[in-house]
């Protein structure tokens, strides 16, 4: 059985990540077996010296980029190292007490953050962030310091944030969840939002002069940027309006799951989880957006309710079995 092909870069991202979720620091074993990158190859048959040797270049690699990796020896005799745990202090990326930032120079750097990874990284990384494993640490505490949450590899991004500094309508294609062909949309755009990891644009609905949302995703083609200009004014708390109205609709839906404890589900899920009785309730604004997720997580997560959400998830599921009996045909 060949070794999963994980990208190098993606390796050292769920690696990085993984040492700053750890307070006491996770031994080589530990790290061969649950961190993505190193488990599939160790699945695959890959002797275990060959992965310890793999960790020891990683590990240098890190340091020579700035990442501090600390070695944790034997309390009773620290030059002992065979059971030596690893570790990415927090507090070697915490700023100093005495800086301070307004909250515009905040959210340009929350913007910032988030979209360096498009420009700076391959999308192989990037794909990396969005499914690092936790090891069954607890996942209460937030991973502070290396973890941009979104990309903006969505085409419509650029064109509909120039429109947007312009004050231009913007038309452009939406195919809605359940629709056979695309619709037309001509909007005023206001401002471009991240809520759940995706990208949604706000604005006015020319044909209805009402407020409405746009899951860049769902874009089809080109967005077309037009020569009529709207007032900038318009601009001002959009994308304050844009987010409250995300959060009433997500407190308005729920979904009840029972997850497996210490898996990537567990981890992703219960960061924005309450628990429940019978699991735990993830609140949502879109049932297929989160039926997508749910089905990649496989055999770790069941959903109880609503039986829509259930549907779609098994529906997706059913689709790769009928996509893979077709491929070994």
């Amino acid at each position: 059985m060949a070794a999963a092909r994980i990208p190098a870069e993606e390796r050292l991202t769920n690696l990085v990540v993984a040492l700053m979720a750890t307070e006491i620091g996770l031994t080589k074993q530990q790290i061969l077996d649950n961190v993505s990158g190193y488990r599939q190859r160790a699945d695959a048959g890959v002797r275990t010296d060959a992965l310890e040797k793999m960790f020891e270049r990683d590990k240098e690699e890190l340091r020579s980029l700035g990442v501090p990796v600390e070695t944790i020896g034997d309390p009773a005799d620290p030059n002992d190292l065979r059971e030596a745990r690893y570790r990415i202090p927090q507090a070697e990326y915490d700023l100093p007490a005495d800086i301070a930032f307004s909250p515009a120079e905040l959210a340009v750097l929350q913007l910032a953050g988030s979209v360096w990874s498009a420009e700076s990284a391959s999308r192989d990384a990037q794909a990396g962030v969005r499914k690092i494993r936790a090891l069954g640490i607890d996942g209460d505490e937030p991973i502070i310091g290396f973890a941009p949450r979104i990309t903006a590899q969505d085409a419509a991004f650029s064109p509909l944030q120039d429109a947007i500094e312009k004050s231009r309508v913007v038309v452009f294609d939406y195919l809605k969840p359940g629709e056979d062909a695309p619709r037309r949309r001509t909007i005023r755009p206001l401002a471009l939002v991240d809520y759940e990891a995706r990208w949604h644009v706000f604005g006015i609905d020319v044909d209805v002069e009402e407020d409405r949302m746009f899951l860049l995703s769902r874009i089809v083609g080109d967005v077309r940027v037009t020569a009529t200009a709207f007032d900038p004014e318009l601009r001002e708390g959009a994308g304050e309006r844009a987010l409250a109205g995300l959060d009433r609709v997500a407190a308005a839906n729920s979904a009840l799951l029972e997850v497996t404890p210490g898996t990537e589900a567990a981890l992703r899920l219960g960061r924005r989880a309450t628990p429940a009785t019978q699991g735990i309730r993830v609140p949502f604004v879109d049932l297929h957006i989160l039926a997508d997720e749910l089905a990649s997580y496989g055999p770790e997560v069941r959903v109880v309710e609503p039986e829509p959400l259930r549907e779609a998830v098994i529906a997706r599921l059913r689709a790769v079995v009928d996509a893979n009996g077709e491929e070994q045909r």
